[in-house]
């Protein structure tokens, strides 16, 4: 008897040395500065929130806790959900991250009870779980803000269908063009954005949570109940060892967004030209743009120069996060604290990014005589009359140099274009030099004839519908 009194007090002893800690000094402050991730994970609070009251009510369901425990966690995680939503939340210095943070005030509120809610998972599988969350929402959120830039390039392009402006190839007048055909370009571009939006999403809806540390949990726990408690259409992750390992659905989000903000630059870029006084061609709204501290003229198109900028800044991001996971070890490791910040970042500079393109485009005013103007230029007909001559037989390289020594003649002895053409092809050339030829002749599938410019118009709107 006093042998098991003994052994009892011994494991008395334990239990309590184990709830103190597993180390004998304290951590070094700067360790703690470098280990904590709350001053940027805390924005997962709604999701750790979600996925705790889902994980305490499977807990219950297969009787791991009472249902008394869970009325406790619950009302617990009420009140901290409260609290954290009207910013009265009161942190403390050793809450490392946004989880322990959480745990620590439901357990406040709770009693002891509080320290079931981590019954059979781990932080690794509770922060892959909100990373998920969080990507799913964010995919979804992009997926609409590229919707809205769709929309106003289309309510663009059907105002100004006829519109003419030259096509650039190096920066150098190519081919005339419509307004419409050129705007549509990039809903194009955009509609390819939507679906690598919805590719990451998809990759992000399947549920993490019940993995444990790596190698699954000591309790027969419903990992599918808590997947459709949380919207997991994609059901649970398969493998534990993959679940809590897994960050391939943040380098998808990521990779969508880098791609999309690389095409929103070449916008950005575009309104940045086309709004200067050489061209000409566009004003952007004022609510898009700012002034000069000392030239009180100028009218800067800020916000399309910083969607130029802005998209290296996350191509840099998605580029660290290959950098953080390349030749990792399975399966969690602190190196993927990492993924966080850039995501953020990047999720953040994709919707403002998006809101500031859809800002321009809408209240941008075109003026139509400074881009028929540039499109007149009779040098840009020339691909059409190497055509008329290639109607006539004339083999298209053959042809091409036939209109390119007339060019030079016309630019070297200064006489006029349409006069060369005329004298040497004949007065049907010279009708192709009228400009709506030159517009309508290119009849082709997915070309500027107006014709076609509608079929576009047609495709684009049956898919915003």
């Amino acid at each position: 008897m006093a042998r098991a009194g003994g052994a009892a007090a011994g494991r008395g002893r334990l239990l309590e040395s184990a709830r103190v800690s597993r180390f004998s000094e304290p951590q070094d402050p700067a360790f703690r500065a470098l280990d904590t991730s709350l001053g940027f994970d805390r924005r997962l609070w709604p999701y750790d929130v979600a996925q705790s009251r889902a994980h305490a009510a499977m807990l219950a369901a297969q009787g791991i806790i009472s249902e008394a425990d869970r009325d406790a966690l619950h009302a617990a995680l009420d009140a901290v959900e409260a609290e954290l939503a009207e910013d009265r939340f009161s942190f403390r210095e050793d809450d490392v991250d946004i989880h322990m943070a959480i745990e620590r005030r439901v357990t406040e509120i709770a009693g002891p009870v509080g320290g079931k809610i981590h019954t059979a998972r781990s932080r690794n599988d509770q922060v892959a779980t909100d990373v998920a969350m969080f990507v799913r929402d964010q995919a979804r959120s992009a997926e609409e803000g590229v919707t809205g830039l769709m929309r106003a390039l289309v309510e663009q392009a059907e105002r100004h269908l006829d519109w003419a402006l030259p096509g650039y190839t190096h920066l150098q007048r190519g081919q005339p063009v419509y307004l419409a055909h050129h705007l549509l370009a990039y809903v194009w571009m955009l509609e390819r954005d939507r679906a690598r939006l919805r590719f990451a999403h998809d990759q992000a809806d399947r549920l993490p949570l019940g993995a444990g540390a790596l190698a699954g949990v000591n309790f027969e726990t419903d990992r599918r109940a808590i997947a459709e408690q949380l919207g997991f259409a994609g059901g649970v992750v398969p493998n534990s060892i993959d679940a809590v390992s897994n960050r391939d659905f943040v380098l998808d989000f990521l990779g969508a967004a880098a791609t999309c903000l690389t095409h929103l630059s070449r916008l950005g870029c575009e309104l940045v030209i086309w709004s200067t006084s050489e061209f000409g061609f566009v004003v952007l709204p004022d609510a898009w743009t700012s002034g000069s501290s000392i030239m009180p003229q100028k009218k800067n198109p800020d916000a399309a120069e910083l969607l130029r900028a802005k998209a290296p800044r996350v191509v840099g991001r998605l580029t660290a996060l290959y950098g953080t996971l390349h030749a990792l070890p399975l399966t969690y490791n602190k190196d993927m604290q990492e993924d966080k910040e850039g995501l953020f970042d990047a999720a953040d500079t994709l919707e403002l990014c998006l809101a500031a393109a859809r800002g321009m485009i809408a209240g941008a005013r075109f003026d139509r005589e400074r881009m028929a103007a540039a499109a007149s230029d009779e040098l840009i007909a020339a691909t059409d009359l190497a055509d008329l001559l290639v109607k006539r037989g004339t083999p298209f390289r053959e042809a091409h140099g036939v209109i390119a020594g007339i060019v030079r003649e016309s630019v070297e002895s200064g006489t006029p274009f349409r006069e060369l053409v005329v004298r040497e092809l004949g007065p049907d050339a010279g009708a192709i030099l009228e400009q709506s030829s030159w517009l309508e002749s290119k009849v082709s599938e997915g070309g500027t004839a107006t014709a076609r410019v509608r079929e576009q118009l047609e495709q684009a709107r049956a898919l915003l519908a």
